[in-house]
């Protein structure tokens, strides 16, 4: 029998080690919480000297009650809440329940008052027992529960936490945190990010400026940070992370509220912050009512519409009320992905899902004669620096003779507005991939002039997250352990999410009047190098201790440095601060389209070295970097390629 006590009380604390307390136990609780608040009813009514008629049965009654409460509370089930996680709601049902057991002890001592003419319970013993009870379970729950967090909090484990912001969501997601069995966080303070303030204090713990973030993390050995506020410029939000990368502290960040359920906090959706929540920059206010008078009940055509630039394009599109939308691009599965996700979201306008290649002309004039298109986004492109390097025929069929095509259709059939996404690989190129690209632009651009269809091009550098980026590659590494591969130390690239690239490209194809190139403020140059560390630290690692990164060299035709302006160009601003138009060289029509048409002849030679030849002579700042056609830029080349165009 010892031994079974001592297992018994053994089982209990480690129950309450883990913050978790038996639910027996707290039926039992609940029952002399009860049991105390009879006996003092009855006391205080009768100033603590029950008269002789009430004594008589007073045993009985006691056991009566409680028997009664006992039934209801067991079927309430109040006392398997876990008591760590009692909410508002959990302690409005106790008041409820405890009322309700109240009205039963009514309606039968009522129903006893029509058989013996008398109350067997004074009304109002029953209304302070009512009182006593329901303010005793609510507040024995309440006290357990700071107890409880208390413990967990000072139990040798704790994790020291700072929490960023000082409104109720930072609040919020506090006590989320000191609610939730499977984390174990002591938090030590509330940043500010406002001006410095006076000292003051929240939920018991001071409150710092940003400022003094630095000082935090050292004093208080700081492990975890979590910005839990919503609007934070991203310049702060870089600054705060920076700090925290600084000194090996895991960052976490809240997601959108709005996918809260019932909007209460849920530890799970508060997240580690990714590598593409440090490359944003302030939102982008659009012309949205241009946009929706150009877009709104008009059929829209969006090449390449199953990749990333592409599908979000048509995402945004949807937003605006087109009357259709045609989506066309040559890979089966991701354009079966995009028309699931478009039949999902109940759209009111039409989607035509197109499987087919821009450099089909037979598909293509079908489609023009069978859709007036009023505008077109042309997004399908070959993009990789390396690929199209081995391949420069096909660069040349998709880039450049797909685009011609789509181009020379658009005039032909009288589509309004042709928009032409481009890429910073364009401005004096290094690469096949850039110099496509380019002469691309070049043709949409000569077509201009003849007036019937306004050519508008927009040219930025690379995306968050399309595929074959550079970011999902780290992130596969380094989950696989690295090393993470990084072509040379110093490479840089400007990089943009997508949703702010394909916004951008809906503005300038509005402001557009024809022939221009706009290109988009990328803000700064970001290094690879330092991309990939900061992706090895966010992930919780050390660089070059858990993982390593490895420098493999440039790839052929791949740069240090992006561009988005060539030396012989200017710039112009527009009315929104982060478009720009660059001031081009003009072209002939009929110059390039000689030129043009041959390329695309010789592209179905296969002879690599005669089509980038060619490909030079239309762009003649393209210059090959660690490439093998680098030998077509040496000056007897030059000269050999002279005498070439004049016989």
């Amino acid at each position: 029998m010892r031994n079974f006590f001592s297992k018994s009380i053994q089982a209990f604390k480690n129950q309450v080690s883990n913050n978790f307390v038996p639910s027996w136990i707290i039926f039992q609780i609940d029952l002399g919480i009860n049991l105390f608040s009879i006996v003092a009813a009855y006391a205080l009514r009768f100033n603590f000297q029950i008269p002789s008629e009430k004594s008589g049965i007073f045993q009985i009654t006691i056991i009566s009650i409680i028997l009664i409460k006992s039934i209801i509370f067991y079927l309430s089930r109040t006392h398997v809440n876990v008591i760590r996680h009692s909410s508002i709601r959990d302690l409005f049902k106790i008041f409820t329940v405890v009322l309700f057991s109240s009205i039963a002890v009514l309606v039968l001592n009522t129903i006893g008052y029509f058989i013996i003419q008398d109350f067997i319970v004074p009304l109002s013993v029953l209304l302070i027992d009512f009182f006593i009870a329901a303010y005793s379970m609510v507040m024995i729950r309440m006290i357990a529960k700071i107890f409880l967090n208390e413990l967990k909090a000072n139990n040798g484990v704790a994790v020291p936490a700072i929490m960023v912001g000082v409104d109720e969501l930072a609040l919020s997601v506090k006590r989320a945190f000191d609610m939730d069995p499977e984390t174990n966080y002591k938090f030590v303070a509330f940043i500010d990010t406002e001006k410095e303030i006076p000292k003051r204090m929240l939920d018991g713990i001071d409150i710092y400026n940003y400022k003094r973030i630095e000082t935090i993390i050292r004093r208080y050995n700081v492990k975890t940070i979590i910005i839990a506020k919503n609007q934070i410029s991203p310049a702060l939000k870089n600054h705060i992370v920076e700090k925290c990368l600084k000194h090996n502290v895991k960052v976490m960040s809240v997601s959108n509220v709005n996918s809260w359920v019932n909007g209460e906090v849920n530890v799970k959706q508060i997240k580690n912050i990714k590598i593409e929540d440090l490359l944003e920059r302030d939102p982008i206010n659009l012309d949205t009512k241009e946009i929706r008078r150009q877009l709104e009940n008009k059929t829209i055509m969006v090449t390449g519409a199953a990749g990333s630039i592409g599908s979000e394009i048509v995402r945004q599109i949807a937003n605006f009320n087109p009357y259709k939308i045609i989506l066309l691009d040559q890979g089966e599965t991701p354009l079966h992905n995009i028309e699931l996700e478009l039949d999902s979201t109940n759209s009111n306008f039409r989607a035509e899902i197109v499987l087919a290649d821009i450099a089909n002309p037979t598909k293509l004039k079908q489609l023009f004669e069978t859709h007036k298109i009023d505008v077109i986004y042309h997004a399908a492109a070959y993009k990789h620096v390396p690929m199209m390097e081995r391949h420069p025929s096909e660069a040349i069929k998709n880039n450049v003779y797909g685009t011609k095509l789509l181009a020379d259709f658009a005039v032909k059939y009288k589509v309004p507005r042709f928009v032409m996404i481009s890429t910073d690989k364009a401005v004096n190129p290094t690469n096949v991939m850039g110099a496509s690209k380019r002469i691309a632009e070049i043709y949409v651009q000569s077509l201009n002039e003849f007036g019937g269809t306004s050519f508008i091009t927009t040219r930025f550098g690379n995306v968050l997250g399309s595929n074959g980026s550079v970011i999902p590659l780290f992130k596969k590494q380094i989950e696989n352990g690295g090393p993470v591969t990084v072509t040379d130390p110093e490479v840089c690239r400007f990089f943009m999410t997508i949703p702010e690239a394909c916004q951008l490209v809906l503005e300038a194809s509005v402001m557009g009047k024809g022939g221009e190139i706009f290109i988009f403020d990328m803000g700064k140059s970001v290094k690879i190098s330092d991309l990939a560390k900061n992706m090895i630290r966010l992930a919780g690692l050390v660089p070059g201790k858990d993982i390593e990164i490895k420098y493999t060299g440039l790839r052929p035709g791949e740069k240090l440095y992006e561009e988005l302006l060539a030396k012989e160009e200017n710039t112009i601003p527009t009315y929104h601060p982060k478009i720009m138009i660059a001031k081009v060289q003009q072209y002939d029509f009929e110059t390039v389209s000689l030129r043009i048409n041959k390329l695309i002849q010789l592209a179905e030679s296969s002879d690599n070295m005669q089509i980038v030849s060619m490909m030079k002579q239309i762009v003649p700042e393209y210059k090959s970097h660690n490439s093998i056609f680098k030998v077509l830029d040496s000056e007897k080349k030059a000269k050999n390629i002279a005498q070439f165009e004049k016989s």
